[in-house]
This record gives structure tokens, C-alpha cells and sequence, in this order.
């Protein structure tokens, strides 16, 4: 048995939904993004909704579109997948890296609290692995300090508090359709915002700045006119081909994220008794979209003079499991710890010491759309046995 970490499950219907695009000669950013615009919004509640090419572009532009720039500062998980350091630093940003709650993940709150200063311009919290951050303590931070707030909920597919889903609360919202999310375009990513004029301002960045979109041209009465374009944008437009995708995957939302939920139930009840392994926190009020299932190696021995040892049993343990056809990864990685932002500002794992925790102990297993009773029977067996 061979059990990826994550497989792209799709139904023939929705195979087949890409033709209709290539068939109809319209490639580019055209009618299947506007329908698939609307079903994201109709899912997430957001009022309107921005396709664009990555959960990357879709950060660049949210923090474009609402003046970030040369100078500022923005408050970053230091666990995170790096794109979301990465775009302050293409917009001439600073980082400001912040350890996380070493039991969900997402960025500490109290410590955000603690890191503004003068500079501080933005906020970007992680809904991590599709847990969400806890929203009132960063809108509270952000309004007490007026600081802007892209959501980064690249893992936030099915995720809500108390009923509302991430990227919806009116700040941008950020998407991704990474293979390892489960709504995939390939590559992808969607804005949601709550505000007409920041989402128009959003949809002419990602196309080169352009007032009028070639859709629109395409449809109006006068098609060969030239739109203006009031800004320098980019082209970062998802294709309709890929959206056509997205489309019909949403036809069946719920019942994916129905199906990660009970996936995860099922490792929490085999994991509950073991003690020198912790699975994903349940947060009141939280509901979990379970991008994927991290859980933490021996967390209460974790010490500065213990991490090292524990990852070198960790490492032996993740390759004893795929000797058994079971693929694991690390949680994700700590962004303080990489080599351009360790180099750039001078940073130790030691300074944020959850996050470096979590960057040398964790461990993910595999958890997707269609994974069976048996690949599943298959991984809790050998996680139960336990190291070696």
C-alpha cells in the first residue's frame, strides 16, 4: 500500500468541465471565473470574490490594493508557508515575525499585540491547516492600532467561527487552489472582500491595471474600444479553463469538507490515548476545514536542549512510515528559520521557540478527498506502534 500525503480526487463530470472552455475558444479570464467567482462567494458569504493565480498573488494584491508599502511594516506568523513574509518583501515591506500558540499553530495574539510599533502598517494572520484564528483579537489589535488585515486562509476552505466563514469578515480574504487544498484549480487563489471599491481595485491590479476587463469589453456595444487602466497593474488572472474546474468541484463543497471533518474525527479518536503525540486542538466556536491533520512529536519533552534530539527521532520515524508506503511532511516550516530571513534580520530558531518547535517536531499525516477505510486503517496501525 502506497498512502500520498494528498491525492487530487475528481469525478469524471469534473474532468470533463475543462472542455467546455477549450471548446469554446474563451481561455482566458472570462465567464467560468465570474461563475466560479459566485460560488465562492455564495460558499463563503463573502459579498464579492477575485480570482486570481495563486493565494500568493492574491496577498500581493490584497496588500497592494489598501497602500502597503516601502516602509511599513507588517506582523507575520513566523510558522507559515513563506509566501506570506515573501509578499511584504516584494511590496518594499518589513517583517515582523511573531511566534505562534504552540497548541493550534496560529499566531499568538498576546505576542502581536507586543510588536507594534511606529512602522506597524498590517496584520496578516494564518488560519493554519484550516483551524482558524481567533478573528475579535485581531480586529480589536487592528482597529485599537489602525492597522490593515489580509486574511492569509490558504488552508481556510470550510473554516468558520461561530458559523462565518474565514475571509469574510470584510478584511481581504486569501485563497489558495494548490493540488493540496481541497478545492484545486492547479494553481490558483481567490480575494474575498466585503468592500465594492477595494474589490474593483483588487480586479483591475490583477489585470495590468486595466478599468474594463476583456469580458466586459467583449460583451459591451462598442467590443474593439481599449480600456483605460488608472493603474500599473499585473497579470495575474486565472484562466477560464481553470476556473471551469473550480466550478464544478464547488457543486459538491460541503460534502468535501463533510468528508476531511470525519476523516480527522476518525484519527482523533485512534490518537486520543497516546500521550507522546498531539493531534489538532478543538477550539470552542471554531470549526476546522482540516486542510490537512498536523500533528506534534512529543510535546511535552520539548525543550531548547531536547528539539534537536526529538527531530532526529522524528526524521527516523517519518522515514519508517514511508518504508511502509505511508508519506508524512513536517507541519510546515518555520519562515524565521529559512535562510533569507534568518540571513536578512539576523534572526535564531531560539527567537520564536513554538515556532521552531513546531518546524522540527511536527508531523502531518495524510488526509484527503477519497482516501479509503483502508489506507486510513493503514496509517493509524503504524502510528500507533510508534517509533522504533
Amino acid at each position: 500500500m502506497n498512502i500520498p500525503i494528498a491525492r487530487t480526487a475528481l469525478t469524471e463530470a469534473e474532468i470533463n468541465s475543462v472542455l467546455a472552455p477549450l471548446q469554446s475558444g474563451w481561455l482566458v479570464q472570462g465567464p467560468q471565473v465570474r461563475a466560479f467567482e459566485d460560488a465562492w462567494s455564495g460558499f463563503t458569504g463573502a459579498e464579492h470574490s477575485v480570482a486570481v493565480t495563486s493565494c500568493t498573488t492574491a496577498l500581493h494584491l490584497s496588500l497592494a490594493a489598501l497602500g502597503f508599502g516601502r516602509g511599513d511594516e507588517a506582523i507575520v506568523p513566523a510558522l507559515t508557508w513563506i509566501s506570506t513574509a515573501n509578499v511584504v518583501e516584494h511590496l518594499g515591506g518589513t517583517v515582523k515575525f511573531c511566534d505562534i500558540d504552540p497548541v493550534t499553530f496560529n499566531m499568538d495574539m498576546d505576542l502581536a499585540a507586543s510588536l507594534v510599533g511606529p512602522k506597524t502598517r498590517a496584520i496578516l494572520p494564518v488560519h493554519l491547516f484550516g483551524l482558524p484564528v481567533n478573528m475579535s483579537a485581531v480586529d480589536a489589535l487592528a482597529q485599537k492600532h489602525e492597522l490593515l488585515v489580509v486574511e492569509d486562509a490558504a488552508c481556510g476552505f470550510g473554516s468558520r467561527i461561530d458559523g462565518r466563514h474565514v475571509g469574510s469578515y470584510g478584511n481581504p480574504g486569501c485563497f489558495s487552489f494548490h493540488p493540496r487544498k481541497a478545492i484545486t484549480t492547479g494553481e490558483g487563489g481567490m480575494v474575498t472582500v466585503n468592500n465594492s471599491e477595494l474589490a474593483n481595485k483588487v480586479r483591475r491590479l490583477r489585470d495590468h491595471g486595466a478599468a474594463v476587463s476583456d469580458l466586459q469589453r467583449h460583451l459591451g456595444a462598442r467590443p474593439y474600444l481599449l480600456a483605460d487602466h488608472p493603474d500599473a497593474g499585473y497579470n495575474q488572472r486565472m484562466t477560464d479553463f481553470q476556473a471551469a474546474l473550480g466550478c464544478a468541484q464547488m457543486k459538491r463543497a460541503a460534502a468535501i469538507v463533510a468528508e476531511r471533518q470525519r476523516l480527522a474525527a476518525v484519527y482523533d479518536e485512534a490518537f486520543a490515548d497516546l500521550e507522546w503525540f498531539r493531534t489538532p486542538a478543538h477550539i470552542q466556536g471554531m470549526e476546522n476545514g482540516y486542510q490537512s491533520y498536523p500533528c506534534m512529536f512529543r510535546p511535552a519533552h520539548q525543550t531548547a536542549e531536547t528539539i534537536a534530539i526529538i527531530n532526529a527521532e522524528r526524521n527516523a520515524w517519518m522515514d519508517d512510515l514511508l518504508r511502509n508506503g505511508i508519506s508524512t511532511r513536517p507541519a510546515t516550516h518555520a519562515v524565521h528559520m529559512l535562510t533569507f530571513y534568518r540571513e536578512k534580520y539576523g534572526l535564531q530558531p531560539e527567537d520564536m521557540p513554538n515556532a521552531w518547535a513546531a518546524n522540527d517536531c511536527s508531523i502531518s499525516l495524510p488526509l484527503f478527498h477519497g482516501m479509503t477505510e483502508a489506507e486510513q486503517a493503514h496509517v493509524i496501525k503504524h502510528v500507533r506502534a510508534g517509533p522504533s
